[in-house]
């Protein structure tokens, strides 16, 4: 995954090859394969038996993930006198006034006083309304770890400070080994069955393929900002597109006696049920009013608004959506940067969580942040590099919202979590982040582990209380 900002093509329509490799995949990963996941299927029948099949039991996450690494420490800030004079000391040149930082008056958080970003108004609005939550210092962890672990290299993530490790970490929650499987891919495993027989998958990517949302079972199906990806010609208005089109149902109508050609074609025809229901679902369109910013992030949390709102036509009652937006790698003018992304971000994330509000299912959809780490606090002359720990926001009708969860740390360079120029060890594990979200999301606590494999060694899984207790 690029740590550059995704840009979104406009959707001309694909090449045969191309719609099969990014549609009919994701397809065919959502249809049961019994004869060599048995103990899978069986595991997930029994968790999805616990989602209610009467009324509307319907729920969704939104990764929304930001590569590049967020320089979240300026995004929430010590407010605090004492907190925030120590801020500025180690944050010298990319320190933020005081008296510009949005005030986050939590309605619980035993830590400093904190503000956020002063362009972050949007976000500190959801923030009053009780509808946003602050993660602070969560990061990718092999166990709970101290400084002398690190000096020592006892029991840490591999590629320390790596993009494309800790973004990899971020999205499988195993830290100490190289996984093909994401988190979000294994709870859909198990969750899958809930849809139905859906030929949608449970897992829609809106940026390309992610590790996140790929399971053993469940791949995702990809779409753009503009709505699924079509076959170039087919049935599109285009000149002779209904001669092509039935050229292709024709070939698609055919029967094979090679098991490799049958397994093809049906691979191409659930490509082409996916596209036909994911773009009926998505003609249901947004209630009146609901508007997104014309910009790339906006567009791309439309287009997983208005999958939520055809829902029912897809027929899914659990969806786990992938949102990227990049760029974040600011080694150089950082508060410029910032200063242009977090309006875009903060506006992009309220005009979803009021599209939700219109839907009338704000609590059944909860979006959360992840980026591949937190970045110096240390300036470097120009801008902030690689570290580690970092702050998240959780947006959503179900989050306890207006608090700040986990412990949010002492700024101070050379301080029991600085690993040298104010990079932190982190002290909110990924895996209990995640855990919150599987839990709420329905996979029981005796298959917790089956999504998070180091799970345990952050939270029991027999407790009743919850890992971090940020939703309801």
């Amino acid at each position: 995954m690029s740590s550059n900002q995704h840009s979104n093509k406009d959707n001309n329509g694909l090449s045969r090859r191309d719609f099969l490799g990014q549609a009919s995949c994701a397809a065919v990963g959502s249809t049961a394969l019994a004869s060599t996941l048995l103990n899978l299927f069986l595991t997930s029948s029994a968790s999805a038996a616990g989602i209610r099949q009467g009324g509307e039991d319907y729920r969704a996450i939104v990764c929304l993930f930001l590569p590049g690494g967020n320089d979240s420490f300026n995004l929430v800030v010590p407010r605090g006198v004492a907190e925030h004079a120590t801020y500025a000391r180690t944050r010298g040149d990319l320190a933020l006034a005081r008296d510009t930082l949005l005030p986050l008056d939590a309605n619980w958080n035993t830590g400093p006083e904190l503000g956020l970003h002063p362009r972050a108004v949007e976000l500190a609005q959801l923030f009053d309304a009780e509808k946003l939550a602050v993660l602070a210092n969560v990061g990718s962890l092999v166990r709970p770890t101290t400084k002398d672990d690190y000096r020592t290299k006892t029991m840490l993530p591999y590629g320390l400070f790596s993009h494309s490790d800790q973004q990899e970490q971020w999205q499988t929650s195993i830290p100490d080994s190289r996984e093909g499987l994401g988190w979000g891919g294994r709870m859909a495993d198990l969750l899958f069955p809930s849809n139905g027989a859906s030929n949608v998958s449970m897992n829609i990517s809106v940026n390309g393929n992610n590790l996140f949302q790929v399971g053993r079972s469940v791949a995702p199906y990809t779409v753009g900002s503009n709505g699924a990806l079509s076959l170039r010609g087919y049935k599109d208005g285009s000149p002779y597109a209904d001669i092509r089109g039935a050229a292709v149902d024709n070939l698609l109508a055919q029967q094979y006696d090679n098991a490799l050609e049958r397994t093809y074609n049906r691979m191409r025809r659930n490509a082409r049920d996916a596209f036909d229901t994911y773009q009926a679902a998505t003609a249901v369109g947004l209630p009146t009013g609901v508007a997104f910013p014309d910009n790339s992030l906006g567009r791309s949390l439309s287009q997983v608004a208005k999958t939520i709102a055809g829902r029912k036509v897809i027929g899914a009652k659990r969806q786990v959506f992938y949102v990227q937006w990049g760029g974040w790698d600011f080694h150089d003018n950082v508060l410029n940067s910032m200063d242009a992304m977090i309006p875009v971000l903060s506006a992009g994330i309220k005009a979803f969580y009021d599209a939700t509000v219109a839907l009338g299912i704000s609590d059944k959809v909860t979006l959360f942040t992840a980026s591949d780490f937190g970045r110096s606090l240390t300036s470097n002359g120009m801008g902030s590099d690689h570290a580690w720990g970092g702050n998240q926001i959780v947006v959503g009708g179900a989050v306890r919202g207006k608090r700040v969860y986990g412990e949010y740390p002492d700024l101070a360079l050379n301080s029991s979590l600085d690993t040298g120029r104010g990079a932190l060890i982190p002290t909110t594990a990924v895996d209990e982040y995640a855990a919150e979200l599987a839990l709420w999301m329905g996979v029981q606590r005796g298959d917790l582990n089956m999504v998070l494999p180091n799970i345990g060694r952050f939270y029991d899984v027999r407790s009743n209380a919850a890992p971090l207790g940020f939703l309801v």
